[in-house]
């Protein structure tokens, strides 16, 4: 007997009546399917495993890549006592409880306990710092299992001494040696049902699964029971049937987890990129997950002025206007004005000289301090302000013609800045901004008009 991810004593096997998924799950390395480049034969993973030497690590992967069945196969092959927890169900009091027994168990009998936390990222920062010292110590050996990047989810700390195993989705042709097993399987499958999957069906199937082997299994299961067995006692799985049952997988997409900063990276690097069906396919791919349309357009607002810039002023306005559509209509019209958006800033010229000029003039500030305001830039409303000279020989540029040197005679900066900080590009707009300021340049050298 050992027990199960909420700590209670469970049968070593699934029953009957457990899903598909569970009753499949490999119990050894000749069944596993799949992560071959971190058990493959020869691989430091399994083979310390095997020797029975473990240290404390993290699975990190999609769902139904196998962490859980790689921390159920440690448990079978090595020598150390299995403690699992879920971290949705476990408290801290579960979590003493079992470190004490390890403690217990060490000086009793030598032997080593493994702590497996499913879902670790949904541990809190109490919950990681009970089990950090006894990581530490050696008291109880951790694995942990993640769908979500560890660097921002567990305490470094704790991160420091667990090494992270990165688990891949699977592919459709392991997903697809997944399903056949469990076509034929009599014990712990549905050999017993003389059940037929066209291969049309298990393509679709496979590829809906979307890497993950528990979807794939889930959803055979629900069209299996589906369908009714023909006067043969066969049971033909069609197209329509897996299609059924798929329909309601979600979309492999947490809005507070890596999912949602990497699809939202790949959104902007493809605007940026000024490939607009890459950036509508992104954006889809949010909207139907559930994503606040407003952070992305607040996104877009802002790449607006950084990537596309004064090439395109035009392109701040649009991304402003649609924000603005969004925030009035809601969706899902709101997806009509996004969509607009989206394709003119991937299709605009672009310039980052706007964020380059303020990034140099922020080093001009942090170079030379708090510099005086030049007493002619000054106001001056009280009289004594006039006295000390403040606003003397100010050049108020209206005074003068747009073609008049004295229009740009003045000097704004303080003494000691020498400028330089906007360095526009010829691209778009902008190339009309560089013809003007070099005309200012030369009037400011006295140079006529040609």
């Amino acid at each position: 007997m050992q027990r199960d991810l909420f700590g209670r004593e469970a049968e070593e096997s699934a029953t009957a009546e457990a899903p598909l998924a569970a009753r499949m799950r490999p119990r050894d390395f000749a069944e596993f399917v799949g992560q071959e480049h971190i058990v493959g034969p020869g691989r430091v993973l399994r083979q310390s495993i095997e020797a029975d030497r473990l240290s404390s690590m993290i699975f990190w992967g999609p769902p139904g890549t196998g962490k859980t069945t790689l921390a159920e196969i440690i448990a079978s092959l090595t020598k150390s006592h299995f403690a699992p927890v879920s971290a949705v169900a476990a408290g801290v009091a579960d979590l003493r409880r079992i470190v004490d027994e390890a403690k217990k168990r060490r000086r009793a009998t030598g032997q080593r306990t493994i702590l497996f936390v499913d879902e670790i990222h949904r541990f809190n920062k109490g919950q990681q710092d009970v089990i950090l010292p006894h990581v530490e110590n050696g008291t109880v050996t951790l694995i942990g299992a993640t769908t979500e990047n560890p660097s921002f989810e567990v305490n470094p700390a704790l991160l420091s001494r667990c090494r992270v195993f990165t688990l891949k989705a699977l592919t459709a042709k392991q997903v697809e040696t997944i399903v056949r097993r469990a076509l034929v399987d009599p014990e712990r499958g549905l050999g017993k049902l003389l059940v037929e999957l066209p291969e049309d069906a298990l393509a679709a199937l496979c590829g809906l699964a979307d890497g993950d082997a528990r979807v794939a299994l889930n959803a055979l299961e629900l069209a299996v029971a589906a369908t009714p067995a023909d006067d043969r006692g066969r049971r033909v799985i069609t197209l329509p049937a897996i299609e059924d049952a798929m329909q309601s997988r979600a979309l492999l997409y947490d809005k507070s987890g890596e999912q949602h900063y990497d699809i939202i990276s790949a959104f902007i690097k493809s605007l940026r990129g000024s490939d607009p069906d890459a950036a509508l396919y992104w954006m889809a791919r949010m909207l139907e997950a559930g994503e606040d349309p407003l952070f992305i357009v607040r996104r877009m607002v802002i790449l607006a002025a950084e990537d596309v810039g004064l090439a395109d002023p035009n392109a701040l306005l649009i991304a402003v206007a649609a924000q603005q559509a969004v925030h009035f209509v809601g969706l899902p019209e709101g997806y009509l004005p996004m969509a607009e958006a989206a394709i003119y800033l991937a299709t605009a010229p672009k310039s980052n000289s706007g964020i380059a000029a303020y990034g140099r003039a922020k080093g001009a500030v942090e170079a030379t301090g708090n510099l005086p305001v030049p007493l002619h830039l000054r106001n001056a409303p009280t009289g004594l302000m006039k006295g000390l000279g403040y606003g003397q020989g100010y050049d108020y540029a209206h005074d003068f013609a747009p073609d008049d040197p004295r229009r740009y005679r003045q000097r704004y900066l303080p003494d000691g800045v020498e400028g330089g900080f906007y360095q526009p590009t010829d691209i778009g707009f902008e190339a009309k901004i560089q013809e003007r300021l070099k005309r200012i340049q030369e009037l400011k050298k006295g140079k006529p008009r040609q």
